[in-house]
């Protein structure tokens, strides 16, 4: 399993959340604690959104903690909405490619889960994507095929309705050739005007999701884990739920593609 941070707020430096604090992204990447496995160390990435509506991206495959560019990049770069991720692989080679978050125009997407048997229906996975879309396949993750079926879908216009439609499809596609579980999806995904997150699983396993509101940083930080050991505020993310933040609000909203797998 995966860990990922993103923030969404007044501009900060991007080291407030990757690597400043105690339980920061990068110390999570070798000292996770609620994953199924502590180090996560099979590449990095880093998104941010700053004055062009396409985000900045920086990946790369070594692990978070050894990377002196990385701690440079988020010690000078200040954004009011990135995504940052460490990759723990389920299946699929470590490179670049393959590293979250995922860009495709003015939209970024990453994800901790996975998707059951994705190996053995790969090619029909991929036949999701339409012909336009494909020119942006890039890796061979399961995450980055559900990002452009998602894209697909209408990601655009109704992002909680297109990510429910491609995990659908995603949840039949593994009932019919792969294994259990189905899927799980703790992601998070942005225009660069919002953020959106999302915690989902078909079984009673949905990865760890939580949100907390600074009045100090003036923004919202979403996360696998809490960034500190001892701050409080942190706001545990209910399974089967879609949440959009934006000023100081958020918006929770169900999210149940089991539903619409169900009935195709």
């Amino acid at each position: 399993m995966c860990r990922w941070a993103a923030y969404v707020g007044r501009p900060i430096f991007l080291e407030e959340i990757v690597s400043r604090p105690g339980h920061s992204l990068i110390h999570q990447s070798h000292c996770a604690t609620q994953c199924h496995t502590a180090t996560n160390a099979d590449g990095f990435g880093v998104a941010w959104y700053g004055e062009r509506p396409e985000p900045g991206l920086y990946r790369d495959v070594m692990p978070a903690w050894s990377d002196p560019n990385l701690r440079s990049l988020t010690a000078q770069v200040k954004s009011g909405l990135f995504l940052a991720h460490v990759r723990a692989s389920t299946g699929t080679a470590t490179s670049r490619n393959n590293c979250h978050p995922f860009a495709y125009g003015n939209w970024t997407f990453m994800h901790n889960g996975q998707i059951g048997g994705y190996d053995r229906f790969r090619r029909d996975a991929d036949m999701l994507i339409p012909e336009d879309l494909y020119t942006a396949r890039r890796g061979a993750t399961d995450s980055e095929a559900l990002f452009l079926v998602a894209v697909a879908e209408g990601l655009q216009d109704d992002p909680k309705g297109a990510l429910e439609r491609a995990a659908a499809r995603f949840i039949g596609l593994a009932k019919a050739k792969g294994a259990l579980p189905y899927l799980r999806l703790t992601a998070a995904l942005s225009d660069g005007k919002r953020l959106y997150a999302v915690r989902y699983a078909t079984d009673a396993a949905a990865p760890s999701l939580y949100h907390r509101w600074s009045d100090t940083r003036g923004g919202f930080a979403v996360v696998s884990e809490p960034l500190e050991a001892e701050e409080g505020g942190w706001e545990e993310v209910a399974a089967s739920t879609f949440c959009t933040f934006e000023g100081d609000r958020v918006q929770v909203e169900e999210f149940m593609p089991c539903r619409l797998a169900l009935a195709a």
